[in-house]
């Protein structure tokens, strides 16, 4: 197969956009990447978009070939596609997007990520979130979203001695690097004791250790290596991905301090890259809780299983670390415009391993990796990311 690179990267500021429609975000972080990228859209194959919910958050469905229409795209007859994984979608397109171009098939590729959540209520807005739960075996009998995943950190809490503050270390470190971002939802530091006695969700998460709902689009174009210096000087090869999946209801699942979905999906995509965790130097993970990211950085093997909290907490994930952990801010602090997430982490890690990072810059970042849940971790993705020569 043909190795892929990023050329192009775009996103929008992440937030409650009450003037901002679905189809202006998408165009905007759409525009911005093709700008980015130097091309024209003559050189444009195929538009991958992933969207959870569009049709219950905005009541628009068919919305891939509706980005192609107001991004002036619609003469072009393009092949738009739309790509739904729960909050795993970004990700999942741009997996799409990059076996297309390795395969031969497409030369150039738009991957876009969009979602318009704060359109309906905050309790109508939770139940789209939670429809990626069982709804016959998990929902019905009133399990939450955020109830699903505070299960997981009470066991978490059990089998290795995590505290809560291991879980606010997470939110502390993540609304620090936010507050580094321009685009990021919040960008105000918060303490530690802001996250311990801010109201409890679902014990033992409260508010700040949940990701907000967001409004928000990000984009990337990804390109052939071997045309991609053509359009720049800096191409960010993608090296490695991996996608599996598990068990959709949390019950069924072998262990609920293991997203084996993660560990099998980060297995195979050091696999391709043919690297491992000690060779990266940045990772934006999926931190829609606390827990979620202390799951994650285990599972991933970056710390020792049962390691995630203490290792939050000493700092081995701040920026500048033994591996920088979500410098954007993360789902926590950046937003959660859930179709967008997997795309918006990608743009993180170009940016990154590009040096473009501002005040977050992470020193000496050559390899990045992405990690994005769909749902309570029945679908995983990872990408893996190298700076080119």
């Amino acid at each position: 197969m043909r190795e892929v690179a990023v050329i192009g990267v775009g996103e929008t500021e992440f937030g409650e956009l009450w003037d901002r429609s679905f189809r202006d975000l998408g165009i905007e972080a759409g525009l911005k990447a093709i700008q980015d990228a130097k091309i024209a859209s003559e050189d444009i194959d195929a538009v991958y978009i992933g969207n959870m919910s569009a049709g219950k958050f905005i009541d628009q469905e068919h919305v891939s070939a509706l980005v192609a229409d107001y991004a002036g795209l619609a003469d072009r007859h393009l092949p738009t596609v739309r790509v739904e994984g729960g909050g795993a979608c970004g990700a999942v397109a741009l997996l799409q997007a990059r076996l297309a171009i390795a395969s031969g098939m497409y030369d150039i590729v738009v991957v876009g990520g969009a979602e318009k959540m704060t359109d309906v209520g905050d309790v109508q807005a939770a139940e789209i979130l939670s429809s990626t739960a069982d709804q016959e075996w998990e929902s019905v009998f009133g399990a939450t979203f955020a109830g699903l995943y505070a299960m997981m950190a009470r066991r978490h809490m059990h089998e290795y001695g995590t505290k809560r503050e291991h879980l606010a270390a997470v939110a502390v470190k993540n609304h620090k690097n936010g507050s580094l971002n321009p685009e990021a939802q919040f960008q105000k530091e918060i303490t530690l004791e802001t996250v311990l006695n801010s109201p409890m969700v679902a014990d033992p998460l409260g508010m700040f250790d949940c990701a907000p709902l967001s409004d928000g689009a990000a984009a990337v174009v990804l390109c052939a290596a071997d045309r991609a210096r053509k359009f720049t000087d800096a191409p960010v090869l993608l090296k490695g991905s991996g996608q599996a999946s598990d068990f959709l209801a949390v019950h069924d699942r072998r262990d609920l301090t293991t997203m084996d979905a993660t560990v099998i999906a980060g297995k195979r995509a050091f696999q391709e890259a043919k690297l491992e965790p000690k060779d990266v130097q940045v990772a934006e993970v999926h931190d829609n809780f606390t827990i979620s990211e202390i799951l994650a950085i285990e599972d991933l093997r970056f710390v020792e299983k049962g390691k995630g909290g203490p290792a939050t907490a000493d700092g081995l994930t701040a920026l500048n670390g033994k591996v920088s952990v979500n410098p954007s801010g993360g789902l926590k602090a950046r937003g959660q415009p859930v179709g967008a997430t997997g795309v918006a982490q990608a743009v993180e890690i170009v940016r990154q391993l590009r040096g473009d990072a501002g005040k977050r810059q992470v020193a000496g970042a050559r390899r990045g990796l992405t990690h994005t849940l769909g749902g309570t971790g029945a679908t995983a993705v990872v990408h893996i990311f190298e700076r080119g020569a």
